[in-house]
């Protein structure tokens, strides 16, 4: 037995089923995917390397660009869908004005949304055991 499968075997979670919803819900609140009463994040994006409530080992979370990637997506269908309803709503608005709102709405709800769905994807991934948490590739190595 080598190293690596005696760490699956000593994880809190190693053989315990992980329904994909509440690990969703737990992420996106910023809590632990498997406890779901520790914090997710040390500081804005940066996940803490292990749970401090259950010892849950969180460093193969692997968001890379993802987070961004559908913040911009979800934000963006958003801002454009306001923006077409206020030249309908309000034609004669100036125009500098009208930049100005939906450039600080967009980047306040992107602000806000950003680590909602980072902790929502890291929970997805420990649910899945992808990336090393518990899945068949930590055993592998």
């Amino acid at each position: 037995m080598n190293e690596a499968t005696v760490t699956a075997a000593r994880s809190p979670s190693a053989d315990q089923p992980r329904p994909v919803g509440p690990a969703l819900r737990r992420g996106w609140s910023g809590r632990c995917p498997h406890c779901g009463e520790g914090r997710l994040f040390y500081a804005y994006l940066k996940v803490v390397d292990a749970c401090s409530v259950c010892g849950e080992d969180l460093t193969h979370q692997r968001a890379d660009d993802a987070p961004a990637y559908l913040t911009m997506v979800i934000v963006g269908h958003f801002i454009v869908a306001g923006v077409l309803a206020q030249e309908d709503w309000l034609p004669n608005a100036p125009p500098l004005l009208s930049v100005l709102v939906w450039s600080a709405l967009a980047v306040a709800v992107s602000l806000a949304v950003l680590p909602r769905i980072k902790g929502a994807l890291v929970g997805y991934q420990w649910a899945m055991r992808m990336h090393g948490f518990g899945g068949p590739e930590a055993e592998a190595l």
